[in-house]
């Protein structure tokens, strides 16, 4: 479980008696962190438990089919590196499906967040309804997670694990979904505000949807896929944000993640999308002008090292032969 500081009360000297291992930026720049906002720092309870091993998983109803990796931690290796391209009309069909299920899922996250629940109960309750659909959380035991999405609040950039801690007015929080239906995988994110969130957090969150916006902007048939890279950074620029650069979309498809590997920040990496290409994009926007993070223990969560608030937004795209389609865009 996370426990929290609030920001315009934190202290170094807290912070070294429960043996958290801080950023060397914390010291030297305490006073700057008030520039970021009014809301509580997520750290770790037992910065010493490693691993996700501890963690009770989520259960999966026996009639549910599995993708390859659950029960296979060697999987990724093995499966090799292939280029996500759809190719034939059934594949983009079963691929809509469950796209349209993640984003449904996701809409119902939206409605589920609110000040005082937990992300541990939000957790179940779109497992619930992710296998009620007859599909399976994708994240759940890949490499080991624990749970069926990722839930990031405040200053975890991504992977946050549910945990029992209620939601506090003022929290905002990522929400990452992603399904396994028919074969497919469909994933998307959102950070939502939880009850009254300050300006900044606000500004942050709505970066986190033009940044997004910028990056499928991009897209379409010849396109070069490091204009992605560059609409994205030129767009949080202009916001005064930073993108980090340590998370990176994905190719999607029967695969959870393969290439094309999409990098959100200026990069020079070659390469032209072609009809059938199928990616995420999800930039993970930070507040100021330093976006690094660092991993706690357990393998997953990662933190923002100057202790600024992050947001994502995310989206599957499908490459067509006249530009892209928006696969988890709204549904009515």
């Amino acid at each position: 479980m996370l426990s929290f500081v609030r920001c315009s009360r934190i202290r170094p000297t807290t912070l070294l008696y429960r043996g958290i291992r801080t950023s060397p930026r914390l010291f030297s720049e305490t006073p700057d962190l008030l520039r970021f906002g009014n809301y509580d720092l997520v750290l770790s309870e037992n910065p010493t438990a490693v691993g996700v091993s501890h963690i009770a998983k989520n259960i999966v109803p026996d009639h549910i089919k599995l993708p390859p990796y659950v029960g296979d931690t060697a999987y990724q290796r093995k499966a090799g590196d292939s280029f996500v391209q759809l190719s034939s009309k059934e594949e983009v069909d079963a691929l809509r499906r469950a796209t349209r299920l993640a984003r449904r899922t996701l809409e119902l996250a939206r409605d589920l967040i609110k000040v005082g629940s937990t992300t541990a109960s939000i957790d179940q309750v779109l497992h619930n309804f992710i296998v009620r659909n007859g599909a399976y959380p994708s994240p759940l035991q890949y490499y080991g997670f624990p749970k069926s999405c990722c839930t990031s609040v405040n200053n975890v950039l991504v992977h946050g694990i549910p945990d029992n801690r209620p939601l506090e007015d003022g929290d905002i929080v990522n929400v990452d979904v992603t399904v396994f239906l028919d074969g497919y995988h469909g994933d998307c994110s959102e950070t939502f505000a939880v009850g009254d969130v300050d300006d900044l957090g606000r500004h942050l969150i709505e970066t986190s949807k033009i940044a997004l916006a910028a990056g499928i902007s991009a897209c379409g048939p010849g396109r070069p896929f490091k204009g992605i890279g560059a609409a994205i950074s030129q767009a949080v620029q202009l916001r005064g944000c930073s993108v980090n650069e340590s998370c990176n979309g994905h190719g999607i498809g029967t695969e959870f993640h393969r290439t094309p590997w999409i990098l959100h920040h200026k990069n020079d990496e070659p390469g032209v999308m072609k009809s059938g290409h199928c990616f995420t994009i999800e930039p993970v926007i930070v507040q100021g002008d330093d976006s690094r993070g660092w991993m706690l223990p357990d393998g997953w969560t990662l933190l923002t090292e100057s202790w600024a608030r992050s947001a994502q937004a995310e989206h599957t795209v499908l490459i067509t032969d006249t530009g892209v389609d928006v696969l988890t865009a709204d549904v009515a």
